[in-house]
């Protein structure tokens, strides 16, 4: 199995390849350097894709389809950031499509060296993070697990080998 990538397995209606190398493109990725600091965790992120659409359309009607230097400016800080940046993405959405049973009650994290049983409710309170100062976890990856409220930011659960659902 490549070491790059994560199953998702178990009483699931689809099995999944977890393939953190793509989530750098993922809008809902999130930048671990700074989720654990702020209060407001848990922003919609539909609200906050609209809310980025209408500025975008504003900006748009007010001075044009070209881009002006400040625009031009905060695309290339926003490239440099992930490219330097370390980020997570909720596991929540891959759960959700991978459509659990209704008899799975367990979410099971496989590590190189243990299996770590949660309840599959605490699914919705994870994170994993797939890169730090924009580079793949290759070492101690291929994601690391954190939990939503930072009881482990300093600490995450890493060398995740897969996740099963029981």
């Amino acid at each position: 199995m490549d070491a790059s990538i994560v199953p998702l397995t178990g009483k699931v209606k689809y099995q999944i390849t977890l393939d953190p190398g793509v989530w750098i493109f993922d809008d809902r990725k999130v930048d671990l350097n700074t989720y654990f600091q702020n209060e407001e965790k848990a922003v919609n992120e539909l609200d906050e894709y609209t809310k980025n659409m209408s500025k975008n359309w504003t900006r748009e009607i007010q001075e044009g389809a070209t881009a002006p230097p400040t625009l031009k400016t905060e695309k290339k800080y926003q490239k440099e950031k992930v490219l330097n940046g370390t980020f997570g993405i909720p596991l929540a959405p891959f759960l959700k499509n991978a459509e659990p049973e209704s008899s799975a009650d367990t979410l099971v994290i496989l590590t190189e060296d243990q299996d770590i049983s949660l309840p599959l409710s605490k699914g919705d309170e994870i994170l994993l993070g797939f890169s730090k100062d924009g580079k793949p976890l290759k070492e101690d990856g291929p994601v690391h697990v954190y939990f939503k409220d930072g009881s482990n930011a300093n600490e995450p659960i890493k060398n995740v080998r897969s996740i099963t659902i029981k």
